[in-house]
């Protein structure tokens, strides 16, 4: 349990974590307000919380990358941009759950 607390509290060294942190702590009221059942909420929240999970996924692939050397290697940078790839698909995650669940409130 410690090494859990641990690991979110080395998040917060993050910048991106930081912000994307901000953004969810933003975000989760306006989830569970504007979500019309519990599905929805889930949604929008989960929708934030995995960009959180993919976020640490992707700090924890850059420091074991950096641990090992800061010489370029293709690989080191396959890795480190495959992370980066990966939080950007959690943000367009978002961006579609939102979406497909507020877009059709939206009068016409």
């Amino acid at each position: 349990a410690l090494c859990r607390l641990v690991g979110l509290v080395t998040g917060q060294n993050e910048a991106a974590f930081r912000q994307e942190s901000v953004l969810a702590i933003m975000l989760a009221p306006v989830a569970i307000w504007l979500g019309q059942s519990g599905v929805q909420r889930g949604v929008l929240l989960a929708s934030l919380l995995f960009v959180l999970v993919v976020e640490l996924l992707n700090s924890a692939i850059e420091a074991v990358v950096d641990r090992i050397g800061h010489d370029l290697h293709e690989l080191s940078g396959q890795a480190k941009d495959m992370g980066s790839a990966a939080v950007f698909l959690s943000d367009m995650n978002v961006l579609i759950c939102w979406g497909l669940i507020l877009l059709p409130r939206i009068p016409h």
